[in-house]
């Protein structure tokens, strides 16, 4: 059966866009709500007119799968190619007159042009954008080593698009990290993002009132003042007590009064942020409507109007006290700090220009230039920037989770798959190209399709003769490395997607290749699985045999032989593993949750990926090591997790859902400590997990298996509230419905 996806989810991120634009005040939020609506826009358009099939490893029509394309959230392409962009200024000064794109490719494929691509490829004075901009230099090293044919094969298969697409790399160099280390942003990018803060606009109308607004209302205020015969008037239980202003006009007055209104037009027009100072009923507006109107005495002001100008001097005396004194003084002081006090925009501004000295497409070689008293928002931003190992970045929180780390680890990786050709001109291109090529965004793939392999690049796969295939012990301890680091910084997070994918490409790298799994979609799961499902599952058998996790999961003890497929087939899906999945799940039919359900069986047959990268890599005894640290740091993540309150039902069911998962890895932690280990972390669970909490039936659970029982069918157990936690459910959840 083909599955189609439904446009109702691009219809509701359309929805949401939209919603966002029209509601903000904040207008970089608002552009960029504007253009997510305008890509879901095409979406839902190329889906209507046929021009898109999302869902298909080529959604777009006449579209080969190596092309790079724009793809929204979920992993809908919106039909546009990345690489389809004007020439801009440094492409054209290379060639000039050739100001479109399909002349300029052509450009790069006469004498000159090729001689200009030979010569950026030594002296590595290019950048790779996008993985196409690498197709012509691949031709150019080609028919430079004396291999024309490779290369006019190459041509051939570029040329329906020689006209669309950019080619070629941008001139300029491109650093990149030495050896191991690593960079989560350019300085070019941080600098982008410091110099577009922006001061909120109250907080902008606040300081604009304390610096110009009040210190003219305290002038105005004085000016009045001096009009009052007697004692200033002032608000009492009564009424308004003391003296009258218009009564007394002292020398000076009126070029006092004319200095002050020609001031106050000069900060009108040159600040308008704040508003409070026109309110018509407010004290500032009525005094200077009252000024307006008396030139020299009170002859242009009604009784009516000095009663009110006498009620605004009495509100503001009896509030701030006279002009001039002490209180009011004492108060304008502290106004005057608090404004005196550099925004978010201005300090953020300060760091950018601290960081001009330094190459936009390079990255900091350590944090020196940012000054310490800078706000950690502040620090947090540049220190994106910083060139360290992998390590340190984690250590300092600068990589955060475990999708952070994936986007960094194709710096090191692209390095590694690059030792393996040997030409170092074509090792640079090569490491370029892989580290553009991991930044494509993945897309939403039905019927087992698998995303588009960096072998597919048609220039990367005319290289592939020129690549030894040796395994690499770099690539091995760089695996080694990274798992130990994102189990142990991470410990309750499943490995995500990205990082999954940049794994096995290290472990094909390390001549490791193991089964290593992506998390499906609940929403489009066909209800299949690949074989390598199955195959993960067996060495997780084999693995967690005899633990806390085969008991507490029900794992099988073993699996039979799979069946053989027929004659000439080969067999790409695991059908009794699916069928095992479905049974333990209680599923039949189908529905979102019901796929969830399935698709939680299968990580716990197959531990998400800890039980085979445990076991191919030998990380036994180092997890032996550190396990009972991250069981405790896991079980203890889970705890403050089940603390947060959500009246949300989709916030709720994503929070269960995410706990049973790092429960699940907690376990698996758990299974390699020993017995007195595993006792001291259920007390601990228990000291934490209130008797009567809506979690305790999960702790009674875990404390039962770790005493040699079991669950029952139900995932129960008899005569105890214990239960068996599980994320995914039909119906309400029992961890929800108690306490």
């Amino acid at each position: 059966m083909t599955q189609e996806v439904s446009p109702g989810y691009a219809y509701g991120q359309l929805e949401r866009a939209l919603r966002t634009a029209a509601s903000t005040k904040d207008a970089a939020v608002r552009r960029r709500a504007r253009a997510k609506a305008g890509r879901w826009r095409e979406v839902l358009a190329g889906m209507a007119g046929g021009t898109l099939e999302i869902g298909s490893r080529t959604p777009v029509a006449d579209t080969p799968a190596w092309v790079t394309l724009e793809v929204a959230h979920g992993g809908f392409a919106t039909g546009r190619y990345l690489a389809e962009v004007p020439p801009r200024p440094e492409e054209l000064a290379l060639a000039p007159g050739r100001a479109d794109r399909e002349r300029l490719n052509f450009w790069y494929l006469t004498d000159a042009g090729l001689a200009a691509l030979r010569a950026a490829l030594a002296t590595e004075s290019y950048r790779i954008e996008f993985p196409e901009d690498a197709a012509l230099p691949v031709v150019a090293w080609l028919l430079g080593h004396g291999h024309a044919e490779a290369a006019l094969d190459l041509l051939a298969e570029l040329r329906p698009l020689l006209h669309r697409l950019r080619l070629a790399p941008l001139p300029g160099a491109a650093p990149r990290p030495a050896g191991a280390l690593v960079r989560l942003s350019t300085v070019g990018e941080v600098r982008e993002t410091l110099r577009s803060a922006t001061t909120r606009p109250a907080i902008a109308a606040m300081l604009e009132t304390l610096r110009v607004w009040h210190p003219l209302f305290d002038r105005l205020v004085a000016l009045w003042a001096e009009t009052v015969d007697g004692e200033l008037p002032r608000l009492t239980g009564t009424g308004v007590t003391g003296g009258w202003p218009c009564r007394t006009w002292p020398a000076g007055w009126t070029a006092r009064r004319a200095q002050w209104l020609a001031d106050y037009a000069t900060a009108s027009a040159r600040h308008t942020t704040s508003s409070a100072h026109t309110h018509p009923k407010g004290n500032f507006a009525r005094l200077h409507r009252a000024l307006l109107a008396c030139e020299h005495d009170s002859a242009a002001l009604t009784g009516r109007d000095v009663g009110w100008l006498r009620r605004a001097l009495a509100n503001t005396v009896t509030k701030h006290g006279e002009p001039g004194s002490e209180r009011r003084a004492a108060l304008r002081s502290v106004q005057a700090a608090v404004a005196a006090r550099p925004t978010h925009a201005e300090l953020a501004a300060v760091l950018a220009g601290r960081l001009d000295a330094y190459p936009a497409d390079g990255g900091l070689p350590s944090l020196d230039p940012i000054p310490p008293e800078l706000p950690p928002h502040l620090v947090a931003k540049a220190a994106r920037a910083l060139e360290a190992p992998i390590e340190e970045l984690v250590e300092r929180g600068i990589i955060t989770s475990g999708d952070v780390l994936a986007t960094v680890l194709p710096q090191i990786t692209a390095q590694l798959m690059a030792a393996n050709v040997e030409d170092e001109e074509l090792a640079a291109l090569y490491a370029q190209t892989y580290a553009a090529f991991r930044r494509r965004r993945g897309l939403l793939l039905l019927d087992l399709a698998h995303q588009v392999r960096f072998e597919e690049l048609p220039w990367i796969a005319a290289l592939e003769p020129f690549r030894k295939r040796r395994p690499d012990a770099a690539a091995r301890q760089t695996l080694t490395q990274t798992v130990l680091l994102a189990l142990g910084s991470f410990p309750q997070a499943i490995l995500p997607n990205t990082l999954v994918r940049e794994l096995g490409a290290l472990a094909k790298q390390a001549g490791r290749p193991m089964p290593l799994l992506e998390e499906l979609a609940a929403d489009i799961f066909a209800g299949t699985f690949t074989a390598k499902w199955r195959t993960a599952a067996e060495i997780t058998s084999r693995v967690m045999a005899g633990t806390v996790y085969a008991r507490y999961y029900d794992l099988p003890a073993a699996w039979e032989e799979p069946p053989r497929p027929r004659w000439g087939l080969r067999r790409r899906t695991a059908d009794d593993f699916a069928e095992l999945c479905r049974a333990r799940a209680g599923r039949r039919g189908w529905s979102v949750a019901g796929n969830g359900m399935v698709i939680e069986q299968s990580q716990i047959l197959t531990t998400h990926n800890l039980a085979v990268l445990v076991e191919t890599l030998g990380l036994r005894g180092r997890l032996r090591e550190a396990a009972p640290e991250l069981a405790e740091r896991t079980f203890a993540w889970v705890v403050r997790r089940l603390a947060v309150r959500t009246a949300d039902p989709y916030t709720e069911w994503q929070l269960l859902k995410n706990i049973a998962y790092a429960w699940r890895q907690g376990i698996f932690y758990l299974s390699f400590c020993t017995e007195e280990q595993q006792r001291a972390a259920v007390d601990r669970l228990r000291e934490l997990v209130e008797p009567e909490s809506r979690f305790a039936p999960a702790v009674a659970g875990l404390a039962h298996v770790v005493a040699g029982g079991r669950f029952t069918e139900d995932g129960s157990v008899p005569d105890s509230p214990g239960r068996r936690l599980l994320g995914w459910t039909v119906g309400p959840h029992w961890c929800r419905s108690a306490g």
